[in-house]
């Protein structure tokens, strides 16, 4: 699985199982991020405001591996929405990972993360003031046009979007110049985004699902537990792979090596008839 690749809408091909490090301390991210890479991964997901980006461009180069055999993504902070800003954080993450580029940059999240809630309420209630106020949608405009700038500079080779709701992406769509590549959203049994799925992949966006095994919520789900219990594998496992039949792409975390060998170990099927059980396996954890 570690090896498997799948195709960006701009060309590049994208390893479909990476890394997550979101929460882990910049203290153990070069170690974690080399275990990763001695593993066989070939994809690490990070962000600026995760505060690790240079201990992952250190595991990247105590890995020994080429730059170009290694996929990259960061993201820019949630908060930065205007053209300079984005700018400069990219520049910025440029700089912590001491790389020359980004295989992926991404827009964090469509609003401040402290709007978030207020945002993604608007959107549901289709409510037009709400969406006026918390809508950024000229402000995501100014940061895409940086991404856009970053991309012709060689700085960066794809972009993409993280927690963008329909009409968000649908306005990136409508006055982009370079077509989002990806939206980064949370995806994992109990709680399947299935409409933006739906709409991302009917405009050629790759889905990954971050959090596929909700924080580690899902080990302790019973339901999950017997389902992976019958295929033979672990509840991470079993739960990684039901993010990758939904989605296209996966990002587990973790910072043991042995789980990182064990989560690769995905290459089974799960069947329809087991999906529509997992299907209602019940809610879980929306937010991690």
């Amino acid at each position: 699985m570690l090896e498997k690749t799948i195709q960006l809408n701009d060309g590049k091909m994208i390893p479909v199982l990476g890394l997550g490090t979101w929460q882990i301390s910049e203290s153990v991210t070069a170690r974690v991020v080399k275990d990763a890479l001695d593993a066989g991964y070939r994809h690490i997901d990070t962000a600026n405001a995760y505060g690790n980006e240079e201990g992952v461009g250190e595991g990247i180069r105590n890995s020994g591996l080429s730059r170009e055999e290694i996929f990259v993504t960061s993201k820019i902070p949630a908060e930065d929405k205007s053209y300079a800003r984005a700018m400069r954080k990219i520049d910025e993450s440029l700089s912590l990972l001491k790389m020359d580029y980004i295989d992926l940059m991404l827009i964090h999240c469509p609003s401040p993360w402290s709007e978030f809630g207020q945002h993604s309420r608007a959107f549901a209630e289709q409510n037009p003031d709400e969406l006026k106020k918390y809508g950024y949608y000229d402000e995501n405009m100014y940061v895409w046009q940086a991404l856009e700038e970053a991309v012709r500079q060689g700085k960066v080779r794809s972009i993409g979007v993280s927690n963008f709701n329909n009409g968000d992406t649908q306005n990136i769509l409508h006055n982009c110049h370079i077509r989002p590549a990806v939206n980064q959203i949370n995806y994992h049994i109990g709680y399947e985004q299935r409409e933006i799925r739906d709409f991302c992949h009917k405009n050629g966006i790759l889905i990954e699902a971050y959090s596929p095994i909700a924080t580690g919520e899902l080990l302790h789900n019973k339901e999950v537990e017997a389902m992976a219990a019958k295929y033979h594998v672990t509840t991470a496992q079993l739960s990684i792979r039901f993010a990758l039949q939904e989605t296209d792409i996966a990002l587990p975390k973790t910072t043991h090596k042995e789980y990182m060998i064990e989560n690769a170990k995905v290459d089974f099927e799960i069947s329809p008839e087991d999906m529509k059980i997992l299907y209602s396996a019940g809610a879980v954890g929306k937010w991690e």
